[in-house]
């Protein structure tokens, strides 16, 4: 149940804290005065697309909060829990969401960071809002399909049979893109098989073209590199005046000089760290040197393997070093094309699908034939209340084609307005006044058997009046008496059967126009509906009304 709602510059409220009560609320005001705005803040925090527009203006942000109680929803605390958005209080629930001016929304539950999709979830456990167009949107064959469907109870078996659907129809283009391939693909894969052969001859590694570079530079100059070295080394220790005979001379005139300064002792050891390394370099230059033999064989063996793969770069268009990867990836498309051409196999995955598909459909079928009659009776008879007596309603329920994502039949609604009338679509008989009423009956119906504490009436009740709008009233009033009712109304039948009372009001404040909602005490709802039944000038008559109708329903 919806405990609080707070509201800080949204469109045209500065400021708003409302607190809710169980049963059946009804809100009501002028025309432009923001009764709406409610509904559209809830709808921001229950993951609707949220607009800059609706910032205040003169405002840099808009801020919104709802405080729920959650205690009689167990699937949504699990859900909570499974989300990590579980608050300390398992039984509570408060969602927040922050709109910049820079077009910037963030939301929070329960000070958790949460995505635009998850407050969508959240608002399905919460909250169902009947707009004042739904009317309009009965005639389409997809609202009364979805409607059959919530009715009936089978909202996820209809998303299962729509997965099933797309399994199969992807089973089945696998399987046809298959035929299709292996009808054209033959020739590629004798290309792939032939080129696979050739490059698999050659023997490749991973990182033989980089090796092979560095070992030909080596044997093309293995004579420079032993003469460098040996020269090296004779400059080093063997020639007269060498680097090491030099060094030593030093190391003897600084050991004889150590004695009188020892501060020489330091340069002397470092002298002697220089000898050792330097002893070891001649080392090492002896044995690269020696190490040496030329070898014209090897060598063209190095060319002839380089000029091959060179080759069969420029062949393959690619360069060298990418003729192992050529190679991999040859033999993966080789691969996919026999996968792909496991016919069988995709034949069998196919009719599997379409199996699955069909035990979903058929089960869906049952649920919407049990639905679509008890439907119709209740609607008949919520239809006669709402002064449409000798009115007809039926769910015709046809074989569909070919199956679909929806099923396997197509749903239609059908009317007679009239006693004795012929049944037909509702798109071609019903006026816009009856489709209203129809409209209502059908949202009275399914509220009955809702699952979420919340029901919002958004202007419902438009096109009707008089007696009609008692009974709407009093439909409503009974709604409240097992869910959570609020409404947005201007009706005065309507809004004198509620169990609490708001009004919406506009003002300027510094220029700007400033909608506020207040709660009335039973003298401001005697006001309110005199001023619904007769306008602004309120008499003693209308007054006197108002007081009557209030009190027939107290």
């Amino acid at each position: 149940m919806l405990l609080s709602l707070n509201v800080k510059d949204f469109v045209i409220v500065d400021q708003l804290q409302l607190e809710f009560a169980p049963g059946f609320t009804v809100l009501t005001g002028e025309t432009g005065a923001g009764k709406s705005i409610i509904l559209d803040a809830l709808g921001l925090l229950l993951g609707d697309r949220a607009e800059v527009s609706q910032i205040r203006e003169g405002a840099d942000r808009a801020e919104l909060a709802a405080h729920f109680d959650i205690a009689r929803l167990p699937d949504l605390q699990a859900w909570l829990e499974e989300n990590a958005l579980a608050g300390d209080e398992g039984s509570e629930l408060l969602i927040r969401r922050l709109i910049d001016r820079g077009g910037r929304s963030r939301s929070f539950v329960n000070g958790q960071p949460a995505t635009q999709g998850q407050l969508k979830t959240m608002g399905d456990y919460l909250v169902d809002i009947h707009g004042q167009h739904a009317h309009q949107s009965l005639v389409r064959p997809d609202a009364q399909r979805e409607l059959l469907d919530a009715y009936a109870g089978a909202g996820q078996l209809a998303r299962d049979v729509r997965a099933a659907w797309q399994g199969w129809q992807q089973a089945r283009k696998a399987r046809e893109e298959a035929d299709r391939r292996q009808r054209e693909s033959e020739v590629e894969r004798e290309r792939l098989t032939w080129q696979i052969g050739e490059l698999s001859e050659l023997g490749l590694a991973a990182d033989e073209w980089p090796q092979l570079n560095q070992l030909h530079s080596r044997l093309a100059n293995a004579a420079e590199l032993a003469q460098s070295a040996q020269a090296a080394v004779e400059v080093l220790s063997e020639m007269d005046g060498s680097c090491l005979t030099l060094l030593s001379q030093v190391q003897s005139r600084l050991g004889k000089l150590s004695g009188y300064d020892p501060r020489l002792a330091e340069s002397l050891a470092l002298l002697d760290s220089v000898d050792a390394e330097l002893r070891e370099v001649v080392y090492s230059l002896r044995d690269y040197a020696g190490g040496f033999e030329d070898d014209p064989g090897q060598l063209a063996e190095v060319e002839t393997r380089i000029h091959t793969l060179m080759s069969a770069a420029r062949k393959y268009r690619c360069q060298p070093e990418d003729l192992p990867k050529k190679l991999a990836d040859w033999q993966q498309q080789l691969s996919e094309l026999e996968a792909a051409s496991d016919i069988d196999a995709l034949s069998v995955a196919e009719s599997a699908a379409l199996a699955s598909y069909r035990a979903h459909a058929e089960a869906l079928s049952a649920k919407r034939r049990q639905a679509a009659a008890e439907l119709s009776t209740r609607i008949g008879k919520e239809m006669q209340r709402l002064a449409m007596e000798g009115a007809r309603f039926a769910i015709e329920l046809s074989a569909a084609s070919e199956p679909t994502a929806h099923g396997l039949e197509t749903i239609e609604y059908l009317v007679a307005a009239n006693q004795g009338g012929t049944l037909r679509p509702l798109a071609k008989v019903a006026s816009g006044g009856e489709l209203s009423r129809i409209s209502l009956a059908m949202q009275v119906v399914i509220s009955q058997v809702a699952s979420v504490p919340t029901l919002i009436f958004d202007e419902v009740d438009v096109g009707i009046g008089g007696r009609v709008a008692e009974v709407v009233g009093k439909l409503l009033r009974q709604l409240g008496e097992r869910y959570q009712v609020l409404c947005v109304t201007h009706l005065p039948q309507v809004a004198s059967c509620g169990n609490q009372h708001w009004r919406v009001s506009k003002s300027l404040q510094d220029k700007r126009t400033v909608s506020r909602i207040s709660p009335l005490d039973a003298e401001g709802r005697i006001l309110e509906i005199a001023r619904m039944l007769g306008g602004e000038d309120i008499t003693a008559t209308t007054r006197q009304h108002a007081s009557e109708m209030l009190a027939s329903n107290a």
